[in-house]
């Protein structure tokens, strides 16, 4: 099994190696920063302004050396020209913008001397985001102290702070610095005091990084409780002042003192973008989601290639006693049905046991559909005819939910039976995560969905609700899905011990309400993505993806009334006028579309009977 790609929140660190100060700290900084990104060094030597630029050649040679022993490994690399110049700040702002890195690393006071450049210089007009550090940095780093009071740099900080303790395996706690109100303003506003509002984000943030630990203080001397509370850690991340400083060699009193007094290093760090005009807007905290997101993504993203070893999987899957099943919803596919059934069969069932069973869950198609699965050996389930009790409907949410009580599995797989170019990936690519982190829950497909327009294909013309709709709509609602790449994807699956707790769309709805309910439920670390490479199936004319973002908004609509208690559709909202053409004239046509939602499977009693039959 491959290696998983490792924590990646910075793309390119960029560290000047600079005559007259010594790098250690500086590059072991940037080295942690980095991560798996890449680490771009580059040679600086200052010249006095009355001195021949010559007489850098001596220095030149030595940042060189220093350099080529600086570089090792394959994400490190280093720029052979050394820069000699009068104006060294300058050449280093050069170099940033060729490089565009993600942060620039300065130690702390030596760089800034070196390069003859004050603090008020670099932070007022950043290049790019900055990091000053101070030493001592431990060797063995294992508790990172971030304090953090909302202000515009806080994402920066946490960020840096994340990434450095991915690298080292150390603990990051938060101290949460809030201004003490005096009397009437803490009788009227209490703790959402407009003065503590920018940490409203920051608080949305920290509550899904459960590997955070969280310290709340109430203070008027904000340095001296960052001194004592560092104590207890061997280093210190936090934002430069967000006042406007009032010397050349200030960055605030705060920090100042910080870096003066504290025993632990110091990393403090200024963003790019401009200072905002509002300091006490929450708009502050907010862009803080971020950082939980790509974190996410940088640490649950897996591609379907990791788990191409099936005899790693299988042997994964007996050492944890789970069962796996496949459920493949089909309404009128015998195109397709077939070789999907065949390719899954032979390869993960015949091959290597890592399928306990396949089951075919039909919408009662027309066509040879289920035929074809039973003369396979699959057993077929019509849903329309499962559990008559409790009403029929149509659509394949309520396929999807009637499976979980066709299906036996610990893990419930689904993958749907249009998919042309079928290949097992598609099947071993969701199962692995599941297999590999006990932690994740939900596994998402996504891939590359080629259009067929005319006689041609375009590449990247697929997903069209998901671009139009899905995502747009879970980026304005739940921001922290938005790194989820495919939300409407047909190939997913998780535990049944948490999908059977989980109400089901019985339509086009259903993928968004299970993704918006396991991440309000379970958090965004319990659901992870897999690419499955290149999906090719037969697109849907445009009428029919209009329904489909009907229902889809109905869906969001429904999960945002029950997080705000408040009713927002009627049943009026639930038809749809579609626009109908025929016979050289156009009419309006109503049709209904309404998003019912399924209880969970748990609640049903014929469910918990078969449960605890199977379990007896």
């Amino acid at each position: 099994m491959k290696r998983k790609r490792g924590f990646e929140l910075f793309r390119k660190v960029l560290v000047p190696v600079i005559h007259g100060c010594d790098p250690a700290l500086s590059v072991a900084v940037a080295r942690l920063a980095a991560g798996e990104g890449r680490l771009v060094m580059v040679g600086l030597v200052g010249v006095g302004s009355e001195d021949s630029l010559s007489t850098g050649a001596i220095p030149a040679r030595e940042v060189r050396q220093t350099l080529r022993d600086l570089a090792n490994g394959e994400r490190t690399r280093t720029r052979r020209r050394v820069r000699v110049s009068h104006t060294p700040w300058q050449e280093l702002v050069a170099l940033v913008n060729q490089e565009r890195p993600d942060l620039l690393v300065l130690e702390w006071p030596c760089a800034l001397e070196a390069l003859r450049v004050t603090s008020d210089t670099v932070l007022g007009h950043p290049p790019c985001h900055v990091a000053m550090v101070r030493g001592p940095l431990s060797d063995s780093l294992t508790q990172i102290l971030v304090p953090l009071r909302g202000g515009p740099y806080a994402e920066l900080a946490l960020r840096i702070s994340l990434a450095v303790a991915s690298a080292s395996q150390a603990h990051v706690t938060s101290l949460h610095l809030r201004p003490v109100l005096q009397a009437p303003e803490a009788d009227q506003q209490g703790p959402t005091s407009r003065h503590d509002a920018p940490f409203r984000g920051l608080a949305r943030v920290l509550a899904s990084l459960p590997e955070v630990s969280q310290r709340e203080m109430e203070t008027e001397d904000p340095g001296g409780t960052i001194l004592s509370a560092s104590r207890d850690f061997e280093l210190v991340v936090m934002g430069a002042s967000s006042q406007p400083v009032s010397s050349g060699v200030s960055l605030g009193a705060v920090t100042d003192r910080t870096l003066q007094e504290c025993r632990a290093g110091v990393i403090v760090v200024k963003t790019r973008q401009p200072m905002p005009t509002e300091l006490e807007s929450e708009m502050v905290g907010q862009a803080a989601i971020s950082v939980l997101v790509d974190k996410w993504f940088a640490e649950n993203t897996y591609h379907a290639d990791e788990f191409a070893d099936l005899s790693r999987l299988v042997e994964l899957k007996e050492k944890q006693g789970l069962t796996i099943s496949l459920a493949l919803p089909s309404l009128n596919e015998e195109k397709t049905v077939g070789k999907v059934i065949q390719t899954v069969k032979r390869a993960l069932v015949d091959e290597a046991p890592l399928l306990d069973e396949i089951v075919l869950i039909d919408s009662d198609s027309t066509d040879r559909t289920q035929a074809i699965a039973a003369e396979m050996g699959v057993p077929v389930f019509v849903h329309q005819r499962m559990l008559p009790q409790h009403g029929v409907r149509r659509g394949k949410g309520e396929a999807l939910w009637k499976s979980l009580y066709a299906t036996r599995g610990d893990i419930v797989l689904w993958v749907d039976t249009d998919i042309v170019n079928i290949h097992p990936r598609f099947v071993y690519g969701l199962i692995g995560p599941l297999l590999a982190s006990p932690s994740i829950q939900f596994v998402k497909g996504f891939y590359r969905r080629p259009l067929k327009v005319g006689d041609k294909m375009q590449a990247g013309g697929g997903g069209r609700v998901t671009e139009l709709t899905a995502r747009p709509l879970l980026n304005l609602f739940y921001p922290e899905l938005s790194g989820v790449i495919q939300p409407l994807s047909g190939e997913y699956g998780g535990r049944r011990s948490v999908l059977e707790r989980l109400s089901f769309f019985s339509g086009y709805g259903v993928e968004t309400g299970l993704l918006i309910d396991i991440f309000e439920r379970f958090g965004l670390s319990s659901i992870a993505q897999v690419d499955l490479q290149e999906r090719i199936h037969h697109n849907q004319p445009l009428e029919a993806l209009s329904k489909m973002s009907f229902a889809i908004i109905q869906a969001v609509i429904r999960k945002l009334e029950r997080r705000y208690g408040r009713a927002i559709l009627e049943d009026v909202n639930r038809t749809m006028k579609l626009i109908r053409y025929g016979d050289e004239r156009f009419f309006l046509d109503v049709e209904e579309i309404a998003e019912q939602e399924r209880p969970p499977m748990i609640e049903l009693a014929e469910y918990r009977a078969q449960q605890k039959e199977l379990g007896g």
